[in-house]
């Protein structure tokens, strides 16, 4: 394995600095540096106490830099047991059990549970298996959005935006490399 890989950093917070090395599995690819510190700053104002939802959390990059950064709560789900296992460790490491809870099923199945309301929402899933039309409409009919809840979105660069809900105010967007990411508020 080269040096560096399969490794994430969290870059801002109380656990800045702080490396984490996650497993190999299918379509994992944490959401890179600069475009986790854009993120964060465009959620400045509104990540201090918020409840967080990281779904396909993968190495559970944008979670772990939310909680770092003063979020309330962070859920992970992801369906990879090797995933899972790490973020829980991860969490053990950190001390943060009490802040966040790791669950491992299907994204699809985990919304279509009772909801709990959310501030912020994580979407990130692996491109090209059309996650994104399928998980959107079960987050906004399923009650999972609190009033006002931001929602990050990362596409590759040649995928177009999915349907979204009316009632999403989209925020920012940008370009890094292959990837596009956008911030939209549930209005």
């Amino acid at each position: 394995m080269a040096k560096g890989s399969n490794q994430l950093r969290i870059i801002g917070g109380e656990w800045r600095g702080r490396k984490l090395r996650f497993p190999d599995a299918p379509n994992l690819r944490p959401t890179p540096d600069r475009v986790r510190e854009t993120v964060f700053n465009w959620l400045a104002s509104m990540i201090q106490g918020a409840r967080c939802l990281d779904l396909f959390a993968g190495s559970g990059a944008l979670g772990l830099e939310a909680l770092s950064r003063g979020a309330a709560f962070t859920t992970f789900v992801d369906s990879h047991k090797k995933v899972t296992q790490a973020l829980i460790g991860h969490l053990d490491l950190l001390k943060a059990n009490e802040h966040a809870e790791v669950i491992q099923i299907d994204s699809i199945k985990f919304l279509k549970n009772t909801a709990q309301p959310y501030d912020l929402v994580f979407l990130d899933p692996p491109y090209h298996l059309d996650f994104m039309q399928k998980v959107i409409p079960l987050l906004e009919s399923n009650g999972w959005l609190a009033d006002n809840a931001m929602l990050y979105l990362e596409i590759e660069k040649r995928q177009s935006l999915p349907d979204l809900p009316e009632n999403w105010q989209q925020l920012k967007d940008k370009t890094a490399g292959e990837v596009s990411y956008f911030l939209f508020q549930r209005n």
